[in-house]
């Protein structure tokens, strides 16, 4: 079954430019850098005045001195210069939301960007051509038809990308299975599946820290500001790019699993703030990042047509029982068990909180959860000897008394 609507999606597509060709992406950059820092810098100087200060004539200011103050900007494309406005305006309106912080001037270098409209910029098979620049040599063609919104070039680690977000119709293939899923996201195993399914947890920064921590000495002993400092920045930033690119693919193949396999996902909304201040644990949090995974699962599931229920922090998902509903008043976090006193079922804690989430979601959704009766004092055995699929997933098997299910 196929779902046609009209959505914007961005692809993010690598830039092999020339050495000319990379000299105006920096020079762009830095007009977007200048403009944006001027813009901040007028507005805490109104606010300090005790004046109400407005973004849309901080930039009819700006377009007024531009030609006398920085001439050079006209040497690269006028949404450079333009566009940081507007998201200085945007910034501002998340900070007074509560959403984000403080706005901060821009430091030459860190995450360089800039903008590019839909009038300026066109495609045609792996070149990108941007007006007073020309054609631009990419590593793919644009993969989704229809209309060009806009377009934002960026460096990272050295690297140059093109995002280009484009207004289509294309036809995703909706979930045919109206199965329901909790989900419980843990740091031994990236998630665990409440029929059983596990998706092992990569680590790819765990994995290159004793590089990443080799190459940090080794750019500290360079002099400051000099061409040695940079070129090794560099390496530890192309290792940090590698980490994040592993990370994320993992958390791609998992959240379309779960979206092409499963109707109603059911996950728990965590504090992974708060959580972040076990400093034991940081690391291993930070490492399989549980926010890409619910950016992602948010944005699949609108295009797949799945429904999405985020328990609320406070759910005991760990603590409760999935057998009989028994609450433990405290659950260590080395008891990798799950033993129920009052009914005596014996199970994988993540399994057990992973099956009270779908419990939850079923609740949610009107449908009576299914009922588990205990055989010899035993719901269910989890036991993880199975061996991996090829989808980062493996089954395991799940026991009730001698019948098996996997």
């Amino acid at each position: 079954m196929e779902q046609t609507l009209t959505h914007n999606i961005a692809h993010t597509i690598r830039l092999y430019p020339t050495e000319s060709q990379e000299t105006f992406f920096k020079k762009a950059c830095g007009c977007a850098r200048v403009a944006y820092n001027y813009g901040l810098s007028e507005y805490q100087k109104i606010r300090s005045e005790g004046g109400k200060p407005s973004i849309l004539k901080i930039k009819e200011k700006f377009n007024q001195e531009k030609k006398t103050l920085y001439p050079w900007m006209y040497e690269t494309n006028k949404d450079a210069n333009q566009q940081p406005f507007s998201n200085l305006q945007d910034a501002f309106t998340r900070f007074f939301k509560h959403q984000s912080r403080y706005p901060k001037f821009k430091k030459k270098g860190i995450k360089d960007s800039f903008y590019i409209s839909n009038q300026v910029f066109k495609t045609d098979n792996k070149k990108f051509w941007i007006s007073k620049l020309g054609w631009v040599k990419g590593a793919e063609e644009l993969r989704f038809h229809g209309k060009i919104m806009s377009a934002t070039v960026r460096r990272k680690a050295n690297y140059w990308f093109v995002i280009v977000s484009v207004e289509t119709d294309k036809a995703f293939t909706t979930c045919e299975n109206q199965a329901v899923v909790g989900v419980d996201l843990g740091i031994k195993t990236l998630a665990t599946l409440s029929d059983g399914k596990v998706a092992e947890v990569l680590s790819p920064l765990r994995a290159r820290l004793r590089q990443l921590k080799r190459l940090q000495r080794w750019a500290s002993r360079k002099v400051k500001r000099s061409s040695n400092r940079h070129k090794a920045n560099q390496r530890v930033a192309k290792v940090h790019y590698e980490v994040a690119c592993l990370r994320k693919d993992v958390l791609d193949k998992l959240t379309t699993y779960l979206c092409e396999n499963y109707q109603t996902i059911c996950i728990e909304d965590l504090d992974v703030k708060n959580m972040l201040k076990n400093h034991c644990l940081a690391l291993a949090i930070s490492d399989v990042g549980w926010g890409e995974f619910r950016r992602q699962l948010d944005y699949k599931s609108l295009l797949h047509g799945n429904t999405v229920i985020v328990a609320d922090k406070w759910f005991p998902s760990s603590k409760k029982c999935s057998g009989c509903g028994h609450v433990k008043e405290t659950l260590l976090l080395s008891e990798r068990e799950y033993v129920c006193e009052h009914c005596g079922l014996v199970i994988d804690r993540d399994l057990n909180a992973a099956i009270n989430l779908m419990n939850y979601a079923l609740e949610k959704l009107g449908v009576a959860c299914p009922e588990l009766t205990p055989v010899d004092k035993r719901a269910l055995v989890y036991s993880s000897s199975i061996g991996v699929d090829e989808t980062i997933l493996y089954e395991t098997g799940i026991y009730q008394g001698s019948e098996t299910s996997t």
